[in-house]
């Protein structure tokens, strides 16, 4: 975090003199300081994000993909004149921190059809605009793949 601040720092200066990187390392110290105190930033949470980086771009590419294929099917409902026939759906995705049940919560909020009405630890209640779309959430690629983050 350090070394980003610095760069972000020389890169907005246009130029990199003695002068602009002792005080870009200065201030790239007191702004890491401030993310360690205030913030909760540690060393170990940055090689973590890193190590699951890739995880986390395959992630947005299903994430993508998802929303493409759920809007396709969305319109395939509402131009053949079917009536939505709404349900609920109560499930445990069995993900053990808050950040991934957050994400998969937003991630089925994002996708066309579905709206997670309420997250509770791992428990979900999302509606949904046709029961097909509602079947099989717990076990679903976002679920799969959330379960591989390293945490």
């Amino acid at each position: 975090m350090f070394l980003f601040f610095f760069l972000i720092w020389v890169i907005l200066n246009g130029r990199l003199t003695a002068e602009i990187a002792v005080f870009g390392l200065v201030f790239a110290g007191v702004i890491t300081l401030f993310a360690v105190k205030a913030l909760g930033y540690s060393m170990a949470k940055e090689r973590l994000i890193f190590r699951n980086l890739p995880l986390i771009l395959h992630y947005i590419g299903v994430l993508i993909a998802e929303i493409v294929k759920a809007s396709i099917a969305v319109i395939r409902v509402i131009w053949s004149g079917r009536k939505p026939d709404p349900v609920l759906v109560e499930f445990h995705s069995g993900l053990p921190s808050d950040f991934q049940n957050v994400l998969l919560a937003n991630s089925i909020t994002l996708t066309p059809g579905t709206y997670t009405l309420e997250q509770q630890g791992d428990h979900f209640l999302v509606h949904s605009l046709v029961p097909e779309y509602a079947e099989g959430m717990a076990e679903s690629s976002f679920v799969q793949l959330l379960r591989k983050l390293k945490h």
